[in-house]
Order: C-alpha cells, then structure tokens, then sequence
C-alpha cells in the first residue's frame, strides 16, 4: 500500500473515554469509536460504501473520512482491498486509525491528516501519487452556509457546511485515479446540477437516488462516474429506505444491516 501513516494530534489517541461512544453498524460487522458530541456516522457513509466499486487488489482513497466508517465498511466488504482515509481533521484521523486497528484492517488501511485542498506535494509525501487509486469515495460537505442553519458545534459545521464548494474535492479525486478509475459520493437531492456541473473529466455517470419513504421525493442521491469516460448519463432505479410506516425496507436492510452493495454499473 502506498506511503505510511503519518502522525496525529497526541490527543487523537488520548481522549477521555466519556467524550467518545463504540457504535456497532452493519448489524455489529464493524465498530466504530466516535465523538460523543459534534458529527455523528449516520446511513450515508454506509450507503457511499456499498455504492462503491471496488476489488481485490485495488485501492481506495475515501476523502473527508472523519472516523473512517464508509472506508472501513468498504474494506470489510471487499477483501484484499487497500484503503486509505483522508480527513482534514488530525483528532478525527487518529480516531479513524484507531478505528482500523480496532477492525483488524492495519495489513491493508491507513489514515492519514490531509486536506482535500493540500498541494499535490502534501498528497505525495503522504504516498498519494496521482493515478495511484482506482476507486476514490467521498461525501464532502454539502450545505451552503448562506442557505442552511450553521451547527453551534465546531466539528459538526466542519462535516456538514461547504466552504470552498465542490470543485477542490473533484480535482483531488481527478488526480488520485488512474484512467477509467471511479468516483462515487453522495450528496443533497436538490444539488445533482450542481455535482453534474463539477464532473469535468468524467463520464458513465449513474445516479441512484435515495428515498425516505415511498411517497417522499429523493433527500440524497448516490453518484458514479467514470474518470475519461464518455459514456451517457443513466438514472438508476431509486432505493426507499423505509416503507409508509416508517419500517426499514428489505433493500435496505441487506445494505445497511447485511452489508449487501449496490449497484450503479456504468460502462466506461
């Protein structure tokens, strides 16, 4: 796997026990350890990961990791693949290494501190050369601050508010995969003309978007495209995530619960 793991915070490793929480997710699959307070993992990191392509032998690079759930599910559905976590907060990434280690992942993940928007030397002194990934996973911030409340927490306004928008985040993930490499993240319903616009470079894309109940409009969508792909855009059938009363649908028990993937197939 590419580089090493670099150094975290000395705090990273040092939190006291009552500021964190052990979640089991994937009905106990994996474990997570996670801030008590401030952005918590919720159903779009695993949703992000099982929308990922990925195989053996491949590496994944997953931007704006926080604690590392979507990378991790990821690599515990795939095996033999290497994955490395980027987030932008070194608490954050040492929590995400302590997470790898604590899912006996250490022999193909790492974590690393970095920011989406660090130079290109930042990325190759961390062993993240370009074209170095075939599959590059991210749900970056996607509330604009000037249209939703802004969380009193820190780290909640870190995960959820967009700063810089999105084009920072495409162009890290336009140099980290190889040709016909994949991106897939998740984003607000009511942005894909705004991820559409971002994806120069790209093609194949296929969109599945993702329902609160039967009768609800689309609140995400999940997005895969292919890098120097021409292929046309597809729309895939949407998955509901709970039915009229409130109950988790089967298709996504099998994702959330079960680990099951999902499919956005695109030809390159």
């Amino acid at each position: 796997m590419p580089g090493s793991l670099t150094s975290f915070a000395p705090m990273a490793d040092e939190a006291p026990v009552d500021a964190l929480t052990d979640d089991a997710v994937l009905g106990g699959r994996i474990s997570l350890l996670q801030p008590r307070c401030g952005h918590r993992v919720g159903h779009d990191a695993i949703l992000l990961a099982a929308a990922t392509a990925a195989a053996s032998g491949q590496h994944a690079v997953e931007l704006g990791s926080g604690v590392g759930a979507a990378g991790i599910a990821l690599a515990a559905r795939v095996p033999g693949l290497a994955v490395t976590l980027v987030e932008i907060d070194p608490g954050l990434a040492g929590l995400a290494a302590r997470n790898i280690r604590r899912n006996a992942l250490s022999e193909r993940m790492r974590a690393v501190a970095l920011d989406v928007a660090a130079p290109v030397r930042a990325f190759a002194a961390a062993g993240l050369h370009a074209g170095s990934a075939q599959s590059v996973l991210m749900n970056p911030p996607f509330n604009d601050a000037l249209r939703h409340n802004r969380s009193p927490d820190a780290g909640r306004r870190l995960a959820h508010v967009a700063r810089r928008g999105l084009d920072p985040w495409m162009r890290c993930a336009a140099r980290l995969l190889a040709p016909h490499g994949t991106l897939t993240l998740i984003w607000r319903a009511d942005g894909l003309g705004e991820v559409i616009g971002a994806l120069g470079g790209f093609g194949a894309v296929a969109v599945l978007p993702l329902h609160p109940r039967p009768d609800a409009s689309a609140i995400r969508i999940l997005l895969r495209a292919v890098r120097g792909s021409r292929g046309p855009l597809a729309l895939r059938p949407g998955l509901t995530l709970a039915d009229a009363d409130g109950r988790p649908t089967p298709a996504a028990e099998a994702v959330l619960r079960h680990g099951a993937a999902l499919q956005l197939d695109a030809a390159p």
